[in-house]
């Protein structure tokens, strides 16, 4: 057997096609490069910042994670098509060192990331700037736009994760809880779509900037959609009076995890002996769990008195209590239903997080600056927005409508094709045999019908 890299014209991720429909279906590539202000001289563009933004973020969807790899992703014609060249195979490049490379160069992928914010048209050589404000609101719209109604409640999950640091970027701090230098980003999410992605330095409260984010979500939300309901819901982080109090005076509902104290614990210590009791005494040492409501203030830093509900556990060898703090009534929810169904069902974000650093690269700011390291985050960001709008839309009924996005791309989009392309069409041939074909042919059938926003 001999291999050699010599065929022409053959691409390894044939399913790009999928998310190119899904793009073209909401539009997401255009409405994000709308958020960039190009300063360039549009004689000597050769590369719009829609596409420049295609090629970053379809890239990261199959998988290549460096701008290093499109020294060899710029060939690639499929690519080139989907990022929406005329011309795929860069035969007609103006400079003649460019001619068979449809696609930008690492180092023009790099000046996009670079740009500082006060570039403009007298920059030498940096001059696509991106909107900061814009970008944010690009993802709230995302979500609302694939909604045809809107849906009666909304739950927004707060989050703050570690990115880790292996240089010396801008920023850099060392979190004693992590155990290491990195960024702690704040993420937003509503079920599976993603509301926000905010770049933070690691020096600062968990919640640090959130009211801000949520003032800005709520009122981009009830503006679109004045009477559906909001909640909050993060882990203990977040159960800080700022939040908890706008919330009460902007009817947005909140459940919140509660660091617990001595003052806590003390207050269930009879429901802490008794769990214990009846594990012993009655169930063999097995789990068992109580649930008792609270009132209850902390000594200096909230501004009033709250419900608190605690779950006083026994593990069989160890007391596990647990407290949650929340402007739901008890008629709205009781204890056992608030904590078990409501609150515990935030564990889901960790899985969308998850999708966007270890599938999508989020975790990619090697850069120097925190502007630049933002950026690549929102390149993730959109990726991710583009993944999830095929999950929704396009394996709907399929094995896999709830599949995370490294498996979607592991099964959908590294596909190999045949690439060929004549004066009005590129044509793919997929292999006859492969495993997905049937599936393939229905999401295509799906992307291509008038798909329904979802109710």
């Amino acid at each position: 057997m001999v291999a050699a890299f010599d065929a022409e014209h053959i691409t390894s991720d044939g399913g790009i096609v999928l998310l190119h429909r899904v793009d073209q279906r909401f539009g997401v590539m255009r409405r994000f490069a709308a958020c960039f202000r190009d300063f360039r001289d549009p004689e000597l563009i050769e590369h719009t910042v829609e596409q420049l933004v295609r090629q970053r973020v379809f890239g990261l969807a199959c998988g290549y994670e460096d701008l290093a790899d499109h020294a060899v992703l710029r060939d690639d014609p499929l690519l080139a098509a989907v990022v929406g060249k005329a011309d795929p195979l860069g035969r007609d490049r103006l400079s003649k060192k460019d001619q068979g490379h449809p696609l930008a160069s690492p180092s023009t992928l790099n000046r996009l990331e670079l740009t500082p914010a006060d570039a403009g048209p007298t920059s030498r050589y940096r001059k696509v700037v991106y909107d900061e404000a814009a970008v944010a609101d690009f993802f709230v719209d995302a979500y609302l736009d694939a909604h045809r109604r809107p849906p009666k409640e909304i739950v927004l999950d707060l989050d703050a994760t570690d990115d880790l640091m292996h240089g010396t970027q801008e920023g850099r701090f060392f979190h004693g809880y992590y155990g290491n230098y990195c960024y702690l980003p704040l993420y937003i999410f509503a079920g599976d779509f993603l509301l926000a992605a905010k770049l933070r330095t690691s020096d600062i409260d968990a919640s640090a900037g959130s009211l801000e984010e949520v003032q800005r979500i709520a009122a981009r939300i009830r503006a679109r959609w004045p009477k559906v309901r909001l909640v909050l819901r993060a882990d203990s982080g977040f159960a800080r009076d700022g939040l908890m109090a706008w919330c009460e005076e902007n009817d947005v509902n909140y459940i919140f995890g509660l660091a617990r104290n001595e003052r806590l614990e003390a207050m269930i210590a009879d429901d802490l002996a008794l769990v214990k009791a009846v594990s012993i005494d009655e169930r063999g040492g097995a789990p068992v769990r109580a649930y008792r409501e609270l009132r209850y203030r902390t000594l200096d830093s909230w501004t009033r008195e709250r419900r608190v509900v605690a779950k006083a556990e026994w593990l069989g060898d160890k007391h596990n209590p647990r407290f949650v703090v929340t402007s739901f009534s008890s008629a709205s929810y009781e204890a056992r239903e608030l904590y078990e169904n409501l609150y515990c069902a935030r564990g889901d974000m960790e899985n969308r997080i998850k999708e966007q650093q270890l599938d999508l690269f989020a975790d990619r700011t090697s850069a120097h600056t925190m502007r630049a390291n933002q950026l690549r985050l929102w390149f993730a960001s959109v990726a991710y927005v583009l993944m999830n709008l095929l999950r929704h839309f396009g394996l709907r009924g399929t094995a896999l409508e709830r599949a995370q996005a490294g498996t979607i791309r592991l099964k959908l989009l590294k596909l190999g094709a045949m690439v060929r392309v004549s004066v009005r069409r590129v044509v793919l041939s997929l292999s006859a045999a492969a495993p997905i074909r049937e599936l393939f042919g229905r999401i295509a059938e799906l992307l291509d019908a008038n798909v329904p926003l979802l109710t």
